[in-house]
């Protein structure tokens, strides 16, 4: 069992990468060992799918080894206005 949390892995993600935007969510139901994640910030802007997604793993580093599944998707301010448009047309 994981030590860490949704709330805490939000809070960690809001702060480290000043993010606008974090969704967490618990999928291994509350043993902490699976969790998939949105992540919108503008430390975002100019990379690469693979340059966002090692910065947010970076930022989680010392919690990963103990997280035995993490997925996420990571947008920049722009492709999270773009995404919730689509949402919102389907």
């Amino acid at each position: 069992m994981s030590k860490y949390n949704s709330k805490y892995l939000e809070d960690k993600l809001k702060t480290q990468l000043e993010a606008q935007h974090v969704s967490v969510v618990d999928e291994s139901d509350g043993c902490g060992g699976k969790f998939s994640a949105v992540i919108v910030s503008a430390a975002f802007n100019g990379k690469t799918l693979l340059q966002k997604h090692r910065l947010v793993n970076s930022t989680l580093a010392e919690e990963l080894k103990e997280i035995h599944a993490f997925s996420q998707k990571s947008y920049t301010p722009d492709e999270w206005e773009k995404v919730k448009e689509q949402q919102q047309q389907q």
